[in-house]
């Protein structure tokens, strides 16, 4: 069994970066999406064909997590695909929906690839996006074994290395390391709103590093920040305490307390895998 067609439903940033890497490998790729202007750039762009119809063997649905039920429920029904998958950045509440609609679990494969970019739309896609960057998995005991071989099949042409991961603990997982920095990002973006002239004239790369996620769309973000609110609100809660503890320390000269978090930040850094991961040297006593 192997991807010789695929349908891409959701021409934004995601899909269209999918269907670019899956059109190099090779693969026949159909796009739809509810936004005709998207479709017709993604077309242009050389992402695919538009759907017609035609059956596939894979279906990737890229829409915002609380429509990848509704649209899973509807190519079902009209026998799209052999197999189904999503890319939602929220596993729990899709799959939830997948089931109140009746939808055919054994077929379904619930993925996240942990990648992206601050712009938006087909024309930011690129077909090297998901380039050896984690796609999360979520399948459970009632898929079936070919689906899961094919939505594999899908990462590995994407160039993505598959996780397997149960939804919660997916959930849990993204709440720590995308979506609690992209509010902690906004935070010190939106500080700068009101910022003077003088100020934004010394800025540096360092700010453009930290806020860089915050130009997101605010409302696709809040749509996925209200799909994994409880788990974004303990993170940042645990951040907010640390940002506390360090004002108080500092107001009254206790520098000690705002070298522990430094130093926690730096051991934090250096676990994070990937391009210029690894050890960082040590942070001297005294500055």
């Amino acid at each position: 069994m192997t991807i010789e067609k695929a349908l891409v439903v959701g021409t934004g940033l995601i899909g269209t970066s999918a269907a670019l890497a899956l059109q190099e490998k090779g693969v026949t790729v159909h796009l739809s999406d509810v936004d005709a202007h998207a479709v017709r750039l993604a077309c242009e762009l050389g992402a695919g064909r538009e759907w017609t119809g035609e059956e596939v063997d894979l279906a990737l649905i890229a829409v915002p997590p609380h429509l990848v039920g509704e649209r899973l429920a509807e190519l079902q029904k009209q026998g799209a695909a052999r197999t189904y998958t999503d890319v939602a950045s929220v596993k729990v509440d899709p799959i939830a929906d997948a089931e109140r609609l009746g939808c055919d679990p054994t077929s379904y494969v619930p993925g996240h690839p942990l990648a992206g970019r601050e712009r938006s739309g087909p024309a930011a896609a690129r077909a090297d996006l998901f380039l050896g960057r984690p796609w999360a998995l979520c399948p459970d005991t009632r898929t079936n074994a070919a689906a899961l071989r094919l939505t594999r099949e899908l990462v590995s042409l994407c160039g993505a290395k598959a996780v397997t991961v149960g939804a919660r603990e997916h959930d849990a997982a993204v709440a720590l390391v995308s979506h609690a920095p992209h509010v902690a990002a906004s935070a010190v973006a939106a500080s700068l709103q009101s910022c003077d002239d003088v100020a934004l004239s010394l800025a540096g790369q360092g700010l453009r590093d930290v806020t860089r996620i915050a130009a997101g769309n605010p409302l696709l973000w809040q749509k996925i920040l209200s799909g994994n609110a409880l788990p974004v609100a303990d993170v940042l809660d645990r951040i907010a305490a640390d940002l506390a503890a360090a004002a108080s320390a500092l107001r009254s000269g206790d520098t000690d307390g705002v070298t522990d978090l430094l130093r926690r930040g730096v051991d934090g850094h250096g676990r994070i895998p990937g391009k210029n991961s690894g050890p960082a040297p040590p942070v001297p006593a005294a500055l």
